[in-house]
């Protein structure tokens, strides 16, 4: 009987985003693939250190043996790695006991169109291209930051996963950001008053939070193996609409922050964020400081243009 992926929350992952490839990325930029494969190979039997995905896949992982969720996450290797150059990863995975047994090792060649096939709920790379093809699919990634945060504990149990939002332009569409960008912080102001009972449209990261919270129903607050944020710059009197938004999905953030401009960076480390996930870089790298963290880019105009959407639709 075939693996059926339906019903399960499904992580794709780089080498890059689970493993510190930091010194080998840097021969892949300076010498090329073939001195990259080259060294890979020669050093299949050391050990690499985890990477700032780590404790948040490891964490996921263990959702696994929750007593009635078995089989509930599926983590999948998604590489642009040679299957040649793939060992030392492969070992890496099995060093940790992390259970990861399914992997794409495309040998340089575009991950996008895989993404959609194993089904895909959130893909975390360090490598843009491919995160920015799964935004266009409609697909939930980062860019996860590489830079940073350097300690990373492979034994640490973390006992509630903790994953932590921006806004607009992740959890909802980037339509009111515009409107700030474009005509300033009092037409966004006054757009959101006059719209607070309008649920916003919903961003490329909804429908992996609106998974997370299926999951969350299963328990109770207190006892919940995941908690989410909501960590945003708005504030009053643009608060309204996004809590009448999460109302009207039926999704559950268990903390929201309306900082109104302050740095996000102290908050999510007081909230112990194992990934935060925001559009602007200047937030990404503050907060990979303290905690891990990715940048979600904008879905390409020309891949709206492609599906027909109307921008101006709601």
């Amino acid at each position: 009987m075939a693996y059926d992926l339906e019903n399960r929350l499904v992580v794709g992952v780089s080498s890059r985003a689970l493993f510190d490839l930091t010194y080998e990325n840097r021969i892949f930029e300076s010498d090329g693939v073939e001195a990259y494969c080259r060294y890979q190979i020669e050093h299949e039997n050391d050990i690499l250190k985890p990477g700032p995905g780590f404790p948040l896949i490891k964490a996921l992982l263990d959702l696994n043996h929750l007593p009635n969720h078995e089989g509930c996450v599926e983590v999948i290797i998604m590489s642009r790695n040679s299957p040649d150059s793939s060992l030392r990863v492969f070992k890496a995975i099995e060093h940790y006991g992390l259970d990861i047994t399914r992997a794409v090792l495309a040998s340089g060649a575009s991950l996008a169109p895989y993404l959609s096939a194993f089904r895909t709920d959130l893909f975390l790379s360090a490598y843009e291209d491919d995160v920015q093809s799964a935004i266009d699919s409609n697909i939930a990634a980062g860019i996860i930051c590489t830079d940073g945060l350097r300690t990373y504990d492979c034994d640490h149990q973390i006992r509630q996963i903790r994953i932590a939002f921006d806004g607009d332009a992740v959890l909802f569409s980037d339509e009111s950001e515009q409107i700030f960008r474009e005509h300033g912080l009092e037409a966004f102001e006054e757009n959101e008053r006059r719209n607070a009972d309008n649920p916003l449209q919903a961003g490329p990261f909804a429908k992996f939070l609106m998974t997370l919270s299926e999951l969350q129903k299963d328990f109770t607050q207190e006892e919940a193996p995941i908690r989410t944020a909501l960590v945003t710059t708005r504030c009053a009197p643009a608060h309204e609409r996004v809590i009448r938004t999460l109302r009207a999905w039926d999704v559950r953030i268990d903390e929201m922050f309306f900082l109104g401009g302050v740095h996000k960076k102290d908050v999510l480390e007081a909230f112990g964020a194992h990934i935060f996930f925001d559009d602007q870089s200047v937030n990404t790298v503050q907060a990979a400081e303290v905690v891990p963290a990715a940048r979600v880019p904008y879905k390409s105009r020309q891949s709206d243009a492609e599906e027909g959407e109307d921008p101006d639709s709601s």
